[in-house]
């Protein structure tokens, strides 16, 4: 294999590492760094111990290790070995063992010097997965500070390699032409009208007719890969159609990897798996869905789920390179040309879309408080690393300093995520680490037991299942329960508390009776198929959920009866006493409730509710529904408007609303419309100073007197201005229209009849006297003969009595 590119740089890379440390070396795919760099190096003199390659996907990792030693003339194990979750091959004569991105994490937390070891190469380390970037930073810190001579290669197919350069102190980048076959592209469209796999299935059959070699198809997802087996099946019965992706069985991997040992075609249906690192011998011709599923962090309901985007343009070429590794290829694309140049550049790095908790119990682990300190190529983002701060300490794995306790290092220990980490552990208290081990890799390893969103089901069937996937599965569930050790009796605990425990915002609740809306603890809506066996639960502990916050689906749950919730988490179940307005009573009503985070468990009357709250309560109320909610009296709204009329501030709305705990708070109870009108008009006169007062009645009074000696209300909020009721005898003598305030101002005279009639409505009493005052007297004489009603009102006497009785009373 000597006219590999990558020979041409060897010597390059080789005496770059004699002079330096690090180095960077950018190669196209097909250039044959992952199966030549690490056995170029076992010769160098520096070179005493292990050299460590790092394979961002599992049968990516084994298929590496096989090539590597099949061109050493050898078997996996012997010089070249690899180590994975589920397989493992290595010996005490492995020099370079081959190891997934996230064991090469959990090795160097548990040895920070990494002794025995002399390199370690992080291949395809521009896909950016976030164990890469975690493990680089380990790696860079222990070289710097621990192992000074220990080798870091970075590896990437991609010009990114430049920034690595300088994540690793500008670090010599060696870089690798590759060789160029000749590659066609070739643009069939979208077809929206069409499912998919239809799609799919139509543009195979068109590669498989009109070109030669096998095919290598792109597809999201394992499902889409099943329905297009399925219909292609039918097409094409008798022809070799092969699966390949995480799920697969080794061997069904390995067939799917090589040539048919009979030499007949094969179309290969892929995941990502096959983007880079793979070389898929015999492949010449490529079917691209342009679809990428990735798994995201949904910040709102705390779960990892798996998001379906357009593939892009760096993954589009990847998967495309895949055609012409072995000579001239051609990929068929199923969108538009045109709308090539509208992908993403690159994949986004997980470091941006995935939970950090992961990453900050590794750091934890390591005694790095601040992640900011470490070198990255893109720094955690500060609201990830909050929230996944928040979760690691309600699972008990930091301290309030973010320094790991011993609950966390015991979590670190194990491979899983931290929640799957904290349930084993809870698990073994009760006698249950073997179930809670196997309910912890049935979540991370998908297809384990079957479909359906029972999980307790799924792993039933896989405790039954004998192939040798699910057989390997159970030994490595088996490995993690004797890590953790039962510590307490087999108390029957229930498998969907241990999930709970996990997860407790995930704890959900059904909302009605078909089963089909539920409530989570965390706050979150959850839809379940009507149809699903879990729908008549009453209650469900949820370990996996799809879809965006606005319709996220249950996909993987285990039933709970609320016996079981109130038995088993009834240490997570709070009582607290809420209030709720009533609106129709005024008043607050104080229920005493049980609740589980949001899900309300039990709620009844509180007998003894907080005062203190109640009246919190209903002063918040007030200020967001304002001071018509408050029962004034008729005085008290009359003071509060010659208060406003005279532009007194402390009874004005605003100053009002920012004090009502002076005023309002020492008269409330549970009601608002059983206050006291006496005490809330004391309260009101209350806030006024001795000036207030003073400029109240000079500006504001609340009366007019009349000549007559009676007394009126002026009425400040008449359209028409401050009015005035008054029966016109009252006025007799007046020769000048009555003001009030200063500089004064006209009040608005309402005039009536001795019968409490309207007469006439004037800011002018003169002028009224001397003019429209003789109708008046025309229609009113012979309406009231027994009062006055004289020619020259403004000359008379005011008096309301009757002209008989106004007469005798001037004769005594």
């Amino acid at each position: 294999m000597k006219d590999l590119p990558i020979h041409a740089v060897l010597p390059d890379l080789l005496a770059a590492l004699r002079e330096r440390e690090s180095a960077v070396l950018i190669a196209p795919p097909g250039a044959g760094k992952t199966t030549s760099v690490a056995t170029a190096l076992l010769a160098e003199p520096w070179c005493r111990g292990t050299v460590i390659l790092l394979s961002p996907r599992r049968v990516a990792a084994r298929a590496a290790a096989e090539r590597m030693a099949e061109l050493l003339g050898e078997a996996p194990g012997q010089t070249v070995g690899y180590l994975t979750r589920l397989d493992s091959k290595r010996s005490a004569a492995t020099r370079v063992l081959v190891v997934t991105e996230a064991i090469f994490v959990s090795t160097i937390l548990g040895d920070p010097e990494l002794s025995g070891v002399s390199a370690v190469l992080f291949d395809e380390a521009h896909e950016r997965h976030l164990d890469s970037d975690l493990g680089l930073a380990l790696a860079i810190e222990s070289q710097q500070v621990l192992r000074p001579d220990l080798r870091v290669v970075v590896m990437s197919a991609t010009i990114d390699g430049t920034r690595f350069a300088g994540l690793l102190d500008g670090a010599p980048v060696i870089e690798s032409a590759g060789k160029a076959w000749p590659l066609a592209i070739r643009w069939l469209g979208a077809r929206p009208e069409l499912r998919m796999e239809d799609a799919m299935t139509s543009a195979v059959l068109t590669a498989w007719r009109e070109e030669t070699g096998d095919i290598l198809a792109f597809l999201p997802g394992v499902g889409e890969i099943e329905r297009t087996r399925e219909r292609l099946e039918q097409r094409l019965p008798g022809e070799l159609i092969l699966p390949l992706h995480g799920q697969c069985e080794p061997g069904a991997q390995r067939a799917a990897i090589k040539r048919d040992p009979g030499g007949r075609r094969r179309i290969v249906l892929a995941t990502a798996i096959a983007e880079t690192s793979l070389t898929l011998d015999g492949v010449s011709v490529v079917v691209d869905a342009g679809l990428s599923r990735r798994a995201e962090f949904d910040k709102a309901a705390g779960v990892t789920r798996l998001v379906t985007h357009r593939a892009s343009q760096a993954a589009a070429a990847q998967r495309a390179g895949r055609a012409a590794r072995q000579g001239p290829g051609v990929a068929y694309r199923l969108w538009e040309e045109a709308a090539h140049a509208g992908r993403p550049a690159f994949d986004p790095p997980e470091m941006l879309t995935s939970d950090l908790a992961p990453l900050l119990l590794a750091l934890a682990q390591w005694g790095a408080g601040d992640p900011a300190a470490l070198p990255w190529l893109d720094p955690p983002p500060a609201a990830s690393v909050g929230a996944a701060r928040a979760k690691l300490s309600s699972l008990q794995a930091i301290d309030a300093e973010g320094r790991i306790t011993d609950h966390g290092k015991a979590m670190a220990a194990l491979p899983m995520e931290p929640p799957l980490a904290h349930m084993l552990l809870f698990a073994a208290e009760h006698g249950a680490a073997r179930d809670a081990a196997r309910l912890a890799l049935l979540l991370q390893e998908r297809g384990l037991g079957g479909r359906g969103e029972d999980l307790s089901l799924r792993l039933d069937r896989w405790n039954g299942d004998r192939s040798g996937r699910a057989e390997a599965s159970r030994k490595l569930a088996s490995g993690w329960a004797r890590r953790v050790r039962d510590r307490g009796d087999d108390d029957g605990i229930p498998l969907g508390v241990l999930l709970a425990d996990a997860f407790p915002d995930n704890l959900a609740k059904r909302r009605d009776a078909k089963g089909e809306d539920w409530l989570t603890a965390g706050g979150r809506g959850l839809r379940l198929d009507p149809a699903s066996s879990l729908a008549r639960a009453e209650w469900l502990a949820v370990g996996e959920a799809q879809g965006s916050a606005g319709g996220a689906r249950i996909t993987g749950a285990i039933p709970l009866t609320e016996t079981e919730v109130l038995r088993w988490l009834g240490h997570r179940i709070e009582k607290r006493s809420t209030l709720r307005w009533v609106a129709d009573d005024n008043r607050v009503e104080a229920l005493l409730e049980q609740r589980l985070g949001t899900i309300t468990v039990s709620k009844g009357p509180d007998s003894a509710p907080d005062k203190a709250a109640i009246v919190a309560f209903l002063l918040e109320r007030v200020r967001s529904e304002g001071l018509e909610l408050v029962p004034f009296s008729a005085g008290s709204r009359a003071l509060l408007t010659r208060a406003r009329h005279a532009g007194i501030e402390a009874l004005s709305d605003a100053e009002l609303l920012a004090d009502l705990e002076d005023w309002l708070a020492p008269l409330l109870n549970r009601r608002l419309d059983t206050l006291e009108g006496g005490k809330l008009h004391e309260a009101l006169r209350n806030r006024l100073t001795y000036d207030d007062r003073q400029r109240l009645e000079k500006l504001a009074p609340a009366e007019f007197r009349s000549p007559a000696g009676s007394t009126h209300a002026i009425d400040y909020t008449d359209e028409g201005g401050p009015s005035v009721e008054v029966r016109v005898q009252a006025l007799f003598g007046l020769d000048r229209h009555p003001g009030f305030g200063q500089p004064p101002q006209p009040l608005l005279l309402k005039l009536t009849s001795p019968g409490g009639k309207p007469i006439q409505v004037t800011r002018d009493l003169p002028g009224f006297w001397r003019g429209s005052w003789r109708d008046v007297v025309r229609d009113m004489k012979g309406r009231y003969p027994r009062h006055r009603w004289p020619d020259e009102p403004w000359a008379e006497d005011p008096s309301l009595k009757t002209k008989n009785a106004f007469e005798a009373s001037r004769r005594t």
